[in-house]
This record gives C-alpha cells, sequence and structure tokens, in this order.
C-alpha cells in the first residue's frame, strides 16, 4: 500500500521544471540559450537530485517558462524542508571532551559503566524480569516481550497489506526527565547531556551515528502505521536510560524484581504503548526463511557483537535487523525510503552480502528498480520467489524499544543466487551457522534448543513463525 503523503518541494520543483518547459514546446538546448546556462545544468534541474538547482538558475528559469514565481517558491520549500530534517540529526557544539579526570569523576564513570555491563546478567533475565512489571494482558505470549491487544497478529499478513501513512503534523513527547541518575559525570566534573553521548566517550562502539529515523505516531493493528520523523540518538537516549535504570535497581535490590518506586523514568512514561508518551522508532526483525523444495527448510542468525553495536550485543538475533529509516537526511530520501519493503531490502545488502551501508552519501537517491542487488530482490519478489510478511509489533520489555516483527520467505533456487556470497561477518556481528546447508534446519525442536540464546523479540518472532508455517511456507 502506497504511503500517503505529499512528494518533498524538491520533487515537486523539478517535475514542474519538466512540465513548463514540455508545455512551452521547448528542448533543453533552447532552455539553455534563454537562461544563460549549459543544456546540462537545465537538464539536471528536472531530475530529482539532493543537491538543489541554483537560486539564480530556478529565477532565471522561473522567468522564461513564465511560472509567475512558483519555481523560485518551490526551491525556497526544499531548502527549508532539508535544512529542517538536518536540524534534527545535528549534535549540540561538544566542549566536554577529555581533560584530566578526578577521582570523583573517575568513581561515576566506573559506577555507570558495571551497571550498564549488569555484572550476573544471563542472557534475556533483565528483559524478562522487566515484563513482569506489567500486567499479564500486556505481554506476548510466554512473557518475553511486550505487546497491546492486537499488536501480534493473530496470523501474519502479507508485508504490501499493511499501510503506511505520513502523519500531518509532528507531535511532542513529553521531556526525557528524570535522567541524571542514569548518566556519569563528563570529564570536566559535570553530567553528561544525555546517554549517547557517555556512550560515545565511555564505550566507544564502533557503530554508532545519529540519522534520521521514522516515529511512530499512530496505530492501528494489521491495518495501518503512522510515522512523522525523529533522530536514532533521541531514540536510543530513551531506550538506553530506561534499561540503564532497571539495572541500577535491580543491582541494588539484590538482584531480584525492583519497586516501581525505584523506576522514577520508566514511571514517567506511564503506558509503554501510547506514542504520544514514548518515543517509539520502531526496527524492523525479519527472519529469513530459505524455503526448500525439499520440505527441509532453513533459516539464519545473527550473534550480535557487543563490541562493535551500542546495543544488543552477545543474544542471537533473525537477520537482518535494523532501524527504520531513510538513507539520508535529504528530502527526496525521507520520501523514496518510507518503504518497508526497502528498508529490508538495503539491511539485506548490507549484513547478508557486506555491502557498504547505504548512508544516502550518493549524490542521487537510490535507484530501487535498476541498482543491484535491488533489482534483483525486486525480480524475484516480484516473480512470487520472495515472499514477504508482517506479524505486528512488540515492545523488549528492558529498554522499552518498539520492533516490527517480519518474514521473508525465499525459495532455495532464489536465495542461493541472491545470497551465494553470503558473509560469514559483518559490521555487526556474526553468523550463526555458516554457508550451505549448515543454514540452520527450521523445526520447533531447534528453536526450543536456541531459546536461551535469543533475543526476546526473535524468539517470539521463531514462536509466532513455526506456528504460522502451513501460511508462511505453503
Amino acid at each position: 500500500m502506497a504511503a500517503d503523503r505529499q512528494e518533498p518541494a524538491a520533487a515537486r520543483l523539478a517535475e514542474e521544471i519538466r512540465r513548463l518547459r514540455k508545455h512551452e514546446g521547448l528542448s533543453d538546448h533552447e532552455v539553455a540559450a534563454r537562461v544563460g546556462y549549459s543544456r546540462q545544468y537545465v537538464s539536471m534541474a528536472q531530475r530529482v537530485g539532493k543537491n538543489l538547482p541554483s537560486q539564480d538558475l530556478v529565477t532565471a528559469l522561473d522567468n522564461v517558462l513564465g511560472a509567475d514565481g512558483q519555481l523560485i517558491g518551490l526551491r525556497t520549500l526544499a531548502k527549508q524542508e532539508q535544512t529542517r530534517l538536518r536540524r534534527i540529526v545535528t549534535e549540540p557544539p561538544d566542549d566536554d571532551r577529555v581533560v584530566q579526570a578526578s577521582a570523583l569523576v573517575e568513581s561515576s564513570q566506573t559506577e555507570w559503566l558495571r551497571i550498564r555491563n549488569a555484572p550476573g546478567v544471563r542472557g534475556r533475565e533483565l528483559t524478562e524480569l522487566a515484563a513482569w512489571l506489567y500486567p499479564e494482558a500486556q505481554r506476548g505470549p510466554g512473557g518475553h516481550v511486550l505487546a497491546d491487544p492486537g499488536w501480534l497478529l493473530d496470523e501474519p499478513m502479507e508485508l504490501d497489506g499493511l499501510g503506511l501513512s505520513w502523519a500531518g503534523a509532528q507531535v511532542a513527547t513529553p521531556p526525557l526527565e528524570p535522567v541524571d541518575h542514569v548518566l556519569p559525570l563528563t570529564d570536566r566534573g559535570r553530567r553528561y547531556p544525555n546517554y549517547s553521548r557517555a556512550v560515545r566517550d565511555l564505550v566507544r562502539p564502533r557503530l554508532l551515528e545519529n540519522r534520521l529515523s521514522y516515529r511512530l505516531l499512530g496505530i492501528e493493528p494489521g491495518r495501518e502505521l503512522s510515522f512523522g520523523v525523529t533522530s536514532f540518538f533521541d531514540t536510543f537516549d530513551m531506550k538506553q536510560s530506561v534499561a540503564h535504570e532497571f539495572k541500577a535497581a535491580w543491582l541494588a535490590a539484590g538482584r531480584s524484581l525492583p519497586d516501581w518506586d525505584a523506576l522514577p523514568l520508566r514511571t514517567a512514561i506511564g503506558d509503554p504503548f501510547d506514542p504520544h508518551r514514548l518515543l517509539m522508532s520502531p526496527g524492523i526483525s525479519t527472519l529469513t526463511i530459505r524455503r526448500g523444495r525439499d520440505g527441509e527448510h532453513r533459516f539464519v542468525l545473527h550473534e550480535r557483537d557487543g563490541g562493535k553495536v551500542a546495543d544488543g550485543g552477545g543474544l542471537c538475533h533473525v537477520m537482518p535487523a535494523g532501524e527504520f529509516q531513510p538513507s539520508s537526511v535529504d528530502p527526496t530520501d525521507v520520501y523514496n525510503d518510507f518503504s518497508l519493503w526497502r528498508n529490508i531490502m538495503r539491511e539485506f545488502s548490507e549484513e547478508f552480502l557486506g555491502n557498504p551501508e547505504h548512508d544516502g552519501s550518493s549524490p542521487r537517491p537510490i535507484d530501487y528498480e535498476t541498482e543491484e542487488p535491488f533489482r534483483s530482490f525486486e525480480r524475484f519478489r516480484n516473480s512470487g520467489h520472495i515472499r514477504m510478511w508482517h506479524c505486528g509489533l512488540a515492545i523488549e520489555p528492558l529498554e522499552l524499544g518498539a520492533v516490527q516483527l517480519t518474514v521473508a520467505v525465499i525459495d532455495e533456487a532464489a536465495f542461493d543466487e541472491l545470497f551465494a556470497n553470503l558473509v560469514r561477518t559483518n559490521d555487526e556481528g556474526e553468523v550463526v551457522g555458516g554457508h550451505g546447508r549448515a543454514y540452520l534446519p527450521f523445526t520447533g525442536e531447534v528453536i526450543e534448543r536456541l531459546n536461551p540464546r535469543l533475543s526476546a523479540s526473535a524468539l517470539t518472532l521463531l514462536r509466532m513463525a513455526w506456528r504460522d508455517r502451513a501460511r508462511l511456507l505453503g
């Protein structure tokens, strides 16, 4: 289902220049001669790119094509859109870099790291303990994740059957407070302003970059999700602060379930299913099943490396998995990438094939129809050899992070062609199993044997997929 929103002004500007030129019956050469620019500049102004045509060129085109200021207005609007989106992910100036640490600072940072690493934790222990803070009706099957009624679907739906819409206005979220109790001191003796800055300086993961993300603002389970935008760091700060608070309270309570009184930040958030109260940027976790012609189906798992990623290290998770976000802050990318399938394709490219992250560094938007590997993904999906499913939403209880649960079923011939060069390790961790027939058998026995190694949402998704295997694989 197509996203319900207006094209960015940059795209409308290019389209309007092209429309007016054709309406006047002029070629690019003729327009170029009249505006005093080369034909190449005139041609580029009619194609969507991340660099806007210059103000002088647009003014000349507006005059020559008789646009009465419309082209000038569209360029102004496009510039405003670019500025607004870039501002969301711009960090404030940092004047707290390294100076000699005092004993108080060193103690604060050491204790913060001790709590963050939660000594004695085994697998999903804290995640599932945090779930018990909430009523049974708000916990998913098995109690591993949180899920409001209807969030986890009774049966999977085709991915394209889920509507995505664009919220007409941004919604303010109550400020994240109180947070001082989850933040250490900087080397200058001041409190860190947010959790991501502390992680950057004290943990130093290989991957920690602020990016624009799609923010969930409205939910109609099984029908439609409504989005705006936020930044990755804003969501990361919320999730990690909530998790840190719980770890500290758990340790203080002798490694038992803490009282709500010890969780002021979680208490202030209140309802974990209200996107107006809790900042949600639901990532996409995709269980990838290689559908065998002989009925022996297999799937892929990924063990995230805690030294490479800022969160989620240590446990096994379905693959691929990533944030739901555009490839860059450019309005054209925000528009073109507003698709679950396109995000999943980018994650396949990065995690399965080891391609560099599609971060929008190209001067042109990603062409999903002609660029590889996206062209091949589209070809196999259009021919029915890839089927995509959406199983609903869940929340990881420890950090209150929302996640979309999806399944990709790929016929073995298509799978083997697409992923003939599957990488064993990538920027986030290592593939569990390996190549060829070392993929994990998709059976109930294997899923339960892997249970202790799986993240809460991965276990929930695998059990749902096994429950619905007749529909998924039929």
